[in-house]
């Protein structure tokens, strides 16, 4: 699975879980970006992409993502 089949399947679960029908998601994108993109949902993404990828991640390595890009980053390593 190359960058941007991931891109597009993480589109669907931001989509999805931020309730947002309009999103444009690009791996520069961060939460700060995103109003809807808070604590609360950031946690709910991270369970959402644990089980779309069939992946898990470590505390260390959620806390160093700084945008999309590196979330992609860690689903591709793991694939």
């Amino acid at each position: 699975m190359n960058r941007e089949e991931i891109l597009s399947k993480l589109h669907d679960i931001y989509v999805e879980v931020l309730e947002l029908d309009e999103l444009t998601l690009t791996e520069a994108t961060t939460a700060s970006d995103i109003d809807e993109w808070d604590s609360l949902s950031h946690i709910e993404l991270i369970d959402a992409i644990e089980r779309e990828f069939g992946v898990k991640f470590k505390s260390k390595e959620v806390m160093d993502w700084n945008n999309v890009g590196d979330i992609i980053t860690s689903i591709a390593q793991k694939k």
